[in-house]
């Protein structure tokens, strides 16, 4: 079985743990996840299944969305409920300098990544060095924050919790997002709670349990959660290709393209079969007064 798959992860897994399972599910060493949830979190987990994980590198650009919840009035050496305090302080700020400072993260910034992730420096991960004890310095990674909305704002036994919507660029921490916003308030703050709500086009509501699939395994409709590859290149036109052509195309070679004068030179195509197939990706070319057709380099169902 080839496809994507949108799994809700819940908290307690990692999610190579996930993948871990699902190969067992499928019964196919060929899956990958295409984009990290911490272990405490959860939501929404692209997986892509058999030959669908060459498309694993076009879900790293896309943009993420979060439901999140900090604490304020406290630092952790991880930036989230999973770390040890660190640092405490007093929470003076009041609701409308809370909003403002959440609104004033809107826009590009450098985002130092937190010691307790899984980039590497010099060759070691970062998680690795920090259960030793040893803190290194990071390059800043300039993200984006697009938007962000507070939920609410809740106090209770002397504690203040923040829920709040965010939509951010790739490689955004936004455990790292919370540790920032508290240090602008003065007082510190950690992120207690995060759910992924969507990936690119894909939304939580898109997104299956592991107990459903479970069912779908017992039920023999496993193929049922799986969207197909090509959803994720909705942006590009649509072509298709003859039997005669289909060949060629597959073998990286020229194909012939006839009557087809809504693309353009240099321009990116889904190619199909005229049975409707899928064959992958393909870009415009000029060749003897035509049109021809070039298999890119991210060919997806292909050997």
């Amino acid at each position: 079985m080839n496809g994507i798959l949108l799994v809700i992860k819940p908290p307690g897994m990692t999610s190579f743990d996930v993948v871990a399972y699902l190969r067992k599910v499928f019964n196919e060493r060929k899956i990958g996840h295409a984009g990290t949830l911490d272990p405490g979190a959860a939501g929404l987990l692209p997986v892509c299944v058999g030959k669908a994980t060459k498309a694993i590198e076009k879900f790293s650009g896309f943009d993420k969305s979060y439901r999140a919840e900090m604490v304020l009035g406290a630092v952790t050496d991880t930036h989230d409920a999973e770390g040890r305090v660190v640092e405490t302080g007093e929470v003076d700020s009041d609701t409308e300098t809370i909003i403002e400072t959440l609104k004033g993260f809107v826009g590009k910034y450098d985002q130092v990544p937190p010691m307790y992730s899984a980039i590497k420096v010099n060759g070691r991960k970062l998680y690795d060095l920090a259960r030793q004890g040893i803190e290194v310095d990071r390059k800043p990674r300039r993200v984006e924050i697009s938007g962000i909305d507070p939920v609410d704002i809740i106090h209770e036994n002397n504690t203040i919790r923040v829920r709040f919507d965010v939509d951010c660029s790739k490689g955004t921490y936004v455990r790292t997002l919370c540790h920032d916003i508290g240090r602008k308030l003065g007082c510190g703050a950690y992120m207690s709670f995060l759910v992924r709500t969507r990936v690119g086009p894909f939304s939580l509501t898109d997104g299956v349990t592991l107990e459903e699939i479970n069912r779908h395994k017992e039920e023999g409709t496993l193929s049922s959660v799986l969207k197909p590859v090509d959803i994720i290149y909705r942006e590009h036109k649509a072509v298709e290709i003859g039997e005669k052509q289909l060949v060629r195309f597959l073998n990286g070679a020229f194909a012939e393209l006839q009557d087809y004068d809504a693309v353009d030179i240099n321009e990116t195509v889904r190619v199909y079969s005229d049975a409707g197939d899928f064959l992958g990706l393909g870009s415009i070319r000029f060749s003897a007064g035509n049109k021809v057709l070039k298999a890119e380099k991210l060919f997806i169902p292909g050997k």
